[in-house]
């Protein structure tokens, strides 16, 4: 480290105030800002992956995906394999035995993307489709209900 002896110290002049230093307070706050923001955006995600992942688990999701995957009209509109995507969006309700579902999730194929509609209700003895529409991005909706 070298110093610069080449300046010249001046004091402050009778009435002028001294400079001074950072606290580091704001840096501080800064911080505790930020960590506070992340937090909250990690907890976002944690909540939305439970969500989703709860939909996925349902019996309604499970049947309205291997129908979707096994009609021969959703197979040639997007190809094969059909995956579901991630998203799955919706309501789901199941009180004593009895329930009902509307959700959406998107679904591809080597051939192009779509979005699955559902709606089912249940009492007890397995899901009873009302809709359940495969919209590919390039062509007309597919009822996978109708033959």
């Amino acid at each position: 480290m070298t110093t610069d002896y080449t300046q010249q110290y001046t004091p402050p002049h009778p009435g002028q105030p001294a400079q001074k230093k950072s606290s580091g307070c704001l840096k501080i706050f800064l911080i505790g800002c930020s960590v506070l923001i992340v937090l909250g955006v990690a907890l976002v995600a944690v909540l939305v992956f439970i969500v989703f992942g709860a939909i996925k688990k349902t019996d309604a999701y499970k049947v309205a995906l291997a129908k979707v995957k096994s009609d021969q009209r959703v197979i040639a509109a997007l190809g094969e394999p059909v995956e579901a995507g991630f998203w799955v969006s919706g309501k789901m309700n199941i009180n004593n035995g009895k329930g009902n579902a509307d959700f959406t999730f998107p679904v591809s194929g080597p051939k192009g993307k779509a979005t699955v509609h559902a709606i089912a209700t249940t009492e007890g003895q397995g899901w009873q489709y009302e809709t359940l529409d495969v919209t590919p991005s390039n062509g007309p909706p597919i009822n996978v209900l109708s033959p």
